[in-house]
């Protein structure tokens, strides 16, 4: 290309050292290409971003891979650049991300995992081989489950990996960066869980929550009715937490979650676990939780005053300010004892609270679930 086209040969340097990082130009996949083109270049490359992309396409090209050059001179991707040129990153970022998307050869979320925004070794080298697998299939010609073969590369034992999957690496490094949290004494909590919540929490029957759906499935629940104190917070759980019931007039009446939660004890219980941390939106709350959680967990059976102490010893190590009345731990655990008792997962009185046998399978699949969930951008505000 220096001898052929020497104006072109500098900036098309200048594009490939950006797309490969130094790596061969054989590894280079669609989504790099996609990226690179519509991401990386117009907002880390300076320089005539068209004039690069141009470029790169021609060495593309004379290096035999034409399908990638013909995405450089793509009018896609003539478009995205101008639209980050004239409309500003938002505009260009939106862009980029529904022309990527059109492509295909972006793994989908799929039940067994969501991807990260910001992703690990682990999860990087994932993404990139599940999109590598899709191109593949998409370039065969052939109708793709594309969630279908996600699923498969992703659980399938493979070689490269010396017989491991790749969703067992992903859940391992997000199970370790879980672990690896604010405050030692945290950590020292967390640690044994690590090895405790690879494998997934067998759902388990909610029974007092199904004979409640079940009779508002076949007749309003008069609101008049004075329950037990146990049957109205789990009324109120349903009611508020879970989206299950339905005020009409002076009854209760079940709503599609509800018949929905009826239909599938898988989803009761990934719905009911889910209310203990993967709902809660304030930071300090969240804390308070997953530390009360993984003390019960652990087999403790404490007062509420033993309970409130060690919290406040843990969210304290974070970073949180409990003992200076800064945050009150008293409400959030509250509320997360009072959801368990409802739910009929503890028991908790003024003396003490110890979970159920399967209140301490709840607490693990609410601890698991909350380990491996996908680590996005936090905005400031």
């Amino acid at each position: 290309m220096e001898r052929s086209e020497p104006d072109l040969a500098e900036d098309a340097r200048t594009a490939v050292e950006w797309l490969t990082g130094g790596e061969p130009l054989e590894t280079v996949t669609q989504l790099d290409v996609c990226e690179f083109l519509w991401y990386t270049l117009p907002l880390k490359v300076g320089g005539d971003h068209e004039r690069l992309a141009r470029s790169l396409g021609r060495l593309l090209a004379l290096g035999g891979l034409e399908r990638y050059a013909a995405l450089c001179d793509s009018p896609t991707t003539t478009q995205i650049l101008r639209t980050y040129a004239r409309d500003g990153e938002d505009a260009g970022t939106t862009a980029y991300q529904e022309a990527l998307e059109a492509t295909g050869v972006l793994p989908p979320d799929v039940p067994d995992l969501r991807w990260s925004m910001i992703m690990g070794p682990e999860e990087l080298g994932a993404h990139v081989a599940c999109s590598a697998a899709l191109e593949l299939a998409i370039l065969s010609g052939e109708e793709i489950d594309r969630v279908a073969l996600t699923r498969r590369w992703l659980t399938e034992p493979r070689a490269e990996l010396g017989g491991d999957s790749w969703l067992n690496r992903v859940h391992g490094e997000r199970l370790n960066r879980w672990v690896l949290g604010r405050g030692p004494a945290r950590r020292e909590l967390a640690q044994p869980f690590e090895v405790r919540l690879h494998a997934p929490i067998p759902h388990q029957p909610l029974p007092a929550l199904h004979r409640l759906l079940t009779l508002a499935s076949s007749e309003s629940l008069p609101l008049r009715l004075a329950p037990s104190p146990e049957a109205l917070r789990l009324r109120e759980v349903a009611e508020h937490d879970l989206g299950a019931l339905l005020r009409d007039g002076s009854k209760l009446t079940i709503t599609e979650e509800g018949r929905r939660l009826l239909r599938s004890p898988e989803q009761m219980w990934a719905t009911a676990t889910g209310l203990l941390l993967s709902r809660v939106d304030h930071e300090f709350d969240l804390s308070v939780r997953e530390a009360a959680l993984m003390l019960l967990a652990d087999g403790s059976v404490m007062s509420p005053l033993e309970l409130n102490t060690r919290v406040a010893e843990i969210v304290g190590g974070e970073g949180w300010h409990p003992a200076t009345g800064r945050e009150d731990i008293s409400r959030p655990l509250s509320d997360l004892v009072g959801q368990l008792t409802a739910l009929d997962l503890a028991f908790g009185d003024e003396l003490v609270v110890r979970l159920t046998p399967t209140g301490h399978l709840a607490a693990l699949a609410a601890l698991r679930s909350h380990a491996l969930r996908p680590r996005q951008y936090v905005s400031p505000g």
